[in-house]
């Protein structure tokens, strides 16, 4: 799952960056509102954490110009303006929820996989596709209940496929969400990912099928 976190505080960015990465979200960091606006122009992301302060351009102008082009990505505001003015006119702007700092860390992944649930319409919070079992409270996968050890990279994979469990997903689609903008994307890795894997899932009653031309599809196999 890929992130966008706009900061222009480098230690705090790089710190939550870090974080988040260790919780297996894929994150791109940029540190003023120029930034944020290419990011987004360029990047595929399942959400945004935006700072309102920033150099160069607001994060309320960021947040204006992506709802008015008409990109319903989820949007948490960070900021330090706690007053109710604040909260008020970056949720009416667009913003999909509003954290002040200083904040718990435990908070903000609490409210980044309720947004998420929100944005993937789905309400409940562990996902079964056959033996295989993912809990997104904890972003962990079982399979027949022994936890599935996974690179961040093989877990950024089988998490997009599981949360479009019957549905195709694209190498394209797969590569966007596993690599940040420090990555030189090649997608034709993902085919080692899927091989891999399919090697972990192998026994059991879960498959990877490759759909010539579409990409991938996890399913139940009976």
């Amino acid at each position: 799952m890929r992130l966008l976190l706009v900061e222009d505080n480098r230690e705090l960015a790089s710190w939550l960056a870090r974080t988040l990465k260790q919780a297996q979200y894929t994150v791109d960091v940029v540190h003023d509102g120029e930034e944020a606006e290419h990011a987004l122009a360029v990047g595929e992301h399942a959400l945004v954490i935006l700072d309102l302060s920033l150099p160069k351009r607001s994060g309320l102008d960021v947040l204006r110009g992506l709802r008015a082009r008409g990109n319903a990505v989820p949007v948490i505001v960070l900021t330090a303006n706690a007053s109710l003015d604040g909260r008020v006119r970056g949720l009416d702007q667009g913003a999909d929820d509003y954290l002040a700092k200083p904040f718990e860390i435990e908070e903000l992944e609490a409210r980044i996989r309720a947004q998420l649930r929100r944005a993937s319409n789905r309400a409940e919070t562990v996902i079964a596709c056959g033996g295989l079992v993912f809990d997104t409270s904890t972003r962990m996968f079982t399979l027949a209940g022994e936890v599935l050890g996974l690179t961040p990279r093989e877990h950024a994979v089988l998490e997009q496929l599981v949360l479009k469990a019957g549905r195709a997903v694209s190498k394209t689609s797969l590569s966007g969400a596993i690599y940040d903008f420090d990555t030189d994307a090649d997608p034709s890795a993902i085919e080692i990912y899927v091989h891999r894997l399919r090697k972990k899932l192998e026994g059991s009653n879960v498959g990877i099928v490759t759909l010539r031309g579409l990409g991938y599809l996890i399913r139940h196999e009976s």
